[in-house]
């Protein structure tokens, strides 16, 4: 996996961080210096916090475990749903519905509604329906594909969740850490770090700087799916192979035994054979 350069990062932006008028001082730890009144990220510690999060979400992952995204501010909208298809994960780029985590059976309902008016239209139900129930059904689907469309996977809760902009995920966030699900996220000196677990300090509104982190996650994410797959094949493989040999065991068992049974009767044989001579000798000694 290729290695988080200090020199992309400075090109593409990531040091810059909010007015110091603006800061959270809970981001302190995270900071270089200030310049025009402007507070300058650390990038050494972007690059440690990126490579942190990077091994834990890929043992995620390996784990076989959903990563939702979610990012709805516009600069990261277009990279977090090509990262996150990339790597066949769940994400959100609009609005964040409400108990999206906290009332997740509610929102399974409104995903299994899409997949049954996606059957009605296969199985030639919705051709039956009037003009107007169709285009209410034909609505009501594209609203559904809008704000659950790239969920419709998610199965149940995902085991993480990755945010561009906590301050602007907040609902998201506090969903996720009511719920015990660990965050991740890009984390910009206006913003409050102590909700989230994997802390990534850089510039979340420099969409160059979003791509270059979530490219270098997503690739550790696909090592980790990359490894499972691997191992599942591997033990598959071994199975097979204990299979077939389970068979030549129970026929070389089998052939041991018959040569056990073989060698006890040349023996009774014999010891019947030593026996009448022994009792044919007698007689004629008599």
């Amino acid at each position: 996996m290729a290695k988080l350069e200090f020199d992309q990062l400075l090109e593409a932006g990531a040091h810059f961080g909010h007015l110091k008028r603006k800061w959270n001082p809970a981001m302190s730890p995270y900071i270089f210096m200030e310049r025009n009144g402007i507070h300058i990220i650390d990038l050494y510690k972007t690059i440690a916090k990126t490579e942190e999060a990077a091994a834990a979400l890929k043992q995620i992952a390996k784990a076989g475990k959903k990563i939702l995204f979610v990012a709805t501010k516009k600069q990261a909208k277009p990279v977090i749903e090509e990262k996150a298809q990339s790597i066949n994960m769940p994400y959100v780029i609009e609005r964040w519905p409400g108990g999206m985590l906290t009332n997740f059976p509610t929102i399974r309902k409104a995903v299994k509604k899409m997949s049954n008016i996606d059957k009605m239209i296969k199985d030639g139900t919705f051709d039956t329906l009037s003009k107007r129930e169709k285009l209410q059904i034909t609505r009501q689907r594209a609203k559904l594909e809008k704000m659950l469309g790239s969920i419709q996977d998610l199965t149940r809760l995902p085991s993480a969740l990755f945010v561009v902009d906590v301050m602007k995920e907040q609902i998201a966030v506090k969903e996720a850490n009511k719920l015990g699900i660990p965050v991740f996220g890009i984390v910009d000196t206006n913003s409050d770090p102590n909700d989230i677990d994997f802390v990534i300090p850089a510039n979340d509104d420099a969409a160059k700087a979003v791509d270059m982190i979530l490219g270098y996650l997503c690739e550790a994410i696909k090592e980790g799916l990359d490894e499972r797959k691997i191992e599942k094949a591997d033990a598959s493989a071994a199975e097979d192979q204990e299979e077939e040999g389970a068979v030549p065991r129970r026929e070389r068992k089998s052939k041991v035994a018959k040569r056990e049974r073989v060698k006890k009767e040349d023996k009774d044989a014999i010891n019947a054979s030593v026996v009448s001579k022994y009792a044919k000798d007698a007689d004629v000694e008599e």
